[in-house]
């Protein structure tokens, strides 16, 4: 299994546990890496993991929003717990992280294959194409302080 499938798995759990207890965001990274995984990630997997997880609890109504619009006839609140947080973190990368859309429908499969249930798979993809084709008749307005940044165009950017 790749490191950011891996990651994507540890973003998963991390939202899961976000629903149920509800802790801070520092307390749910930390807590999650020193007692609940059982993954041994490298730096750039945790923080890929941390980014993903955190960057969907940040913006979850505005995500919640767009599940809404093709989830018809379910209510995020009656969707199974780990349903939703797969839907959320695919939303999530799909607005504003670089990864392809295919790519990120893959992954989410995947991952609800392992956690979920072959019913699940099929809701999850047909929600995630959905709002995939949405994204490419409508393409969101570019924020650009919401995109990852390469490092060394802050300081460009600065020293201009």
């Amino acid at each position: 299994m790749g490191a950011r499938r891996k990651a994507r798995e540890c973003a998963l759990q991390m939202l899961f546990a976000a629903d149920v207890a509800d802790p801070t965001r520092a307390a749910l990274t930390r807590d999650f890496w020193d007692e609940l995984s059982d993954y041994d990630a490298d730096q750039a997997t945790r923080d890929f993991a941390n980014n993903l997880a955190i960057g969907t609890l940040s913006r979850v109504k505005d995500i919640d929003r767009t599940i809404k619009t093709r989830a018809e006839h379910w209510r995020i609140e009656r969707m199974a717990i780990v349903d939703r947080n797969i839907l959320r973190l695919a939303v999530n990368e799909f607005l504003f992280e670089e990864t392809p859309h295919t790519v990120i429908i893959n992954e989410a499969l995947e991952i609800a294959r392992r956690f979920s249930t072959f019913e699940a798979t099929q809701f999850i993809n047909g929600i995630l194409d959905a709002i995939k084709k949405d994204l490419k008749e409508n393409p969101p307005e570019e924020d650009k302080s919401e995109k990852k940044t390469d490092p060394g165009e802050k300081s460009r950017a600065k020293s201009s």
